[in-house]
């Protein structure tokens, strides 16, 4: 069943590694798929090998607290599987 890879900064705490994780598991619950079938792997890597805009993360962007904006239930009906 689906695999759903996420990368992130290295300094990401546990508790929003959770929520992310949580979050995509219900949105792929929402869509149908069971629970159990759902993996998420969280790859990691320093700010320095993370760059936007030919800049580098390790230099000049601070470290933002991930904030979910919609509720999960949200999040499913924004998918598009057509």
């Amino acid at each position: 069943m689906p695999v759903v890879e996420v990368s992130v900064w290295a300094a990401m705490t546990k508790e929003n590694e959770k929520k992310i994780v949580e979050g995509i598991t219900q949105v792929s619950k929402d869509l149908g798929t069971p629970g159990e079938a759902v993996t998420v792997i969280i790859y990691e890597a320093p700010k320095i090998h993370w760059a936007t805009d030919g800049q580098l993360h390790s230099e000049n962007t601070p470290i933002f607290p991930v904030q979910i904006e919609q509720p999960v239930q949200e999040c499913a009906s924004i998918v598009d599987l057509s």
